[in-house]
């Protein structure tokens, strides 16, 4: 199945503790079928020092499950995303306006 959400577009979150924020996606895991949106859905992780980097409590984006995500259209409202064939080739369109992502 084709994605309706990629890596960076704009979206609002629809549930959980995070509900009417909205972020830009920086990761999708279709398999998982979730998504990492940037500044939501922090955690505290402990992590132990390293040559890579300071350890201590670190904030973590944490994956955020595709139904709790709506696609931001053109004026700012969330949207679902469909499918359509326009001069050979299928291209993404938000629902609520009809224009092309």
């Amino acid at each position: 199945m084709a994605a309706k959400l990629k890596k960076g577009d704009k979206v609002i979150v629809l549930a959980g503790k995070d509900k009417g924020k909205q972020g830009e996606i920086t990761q999708v895991m279709p398999k998982e079928n979730k998504a990492v949106v940037d500044g939501l859905n922090i955690a505290i992780r402990h992590t132990k020092q390293s040559a890579q980097g300071q350890g201590g409590r670190i904030p973590k984006a944490m994956p955020i499950d595709l139904s709790n995500l709506a696609m931001l259209d053109g004026n700012g409202k969330p949207t679902r995303v469909g499918f359509r064939v326009e001069e050979g080739r299928k291209v993404r369109y938000a629902k609520t306006t009809g224009e092309t992502i």
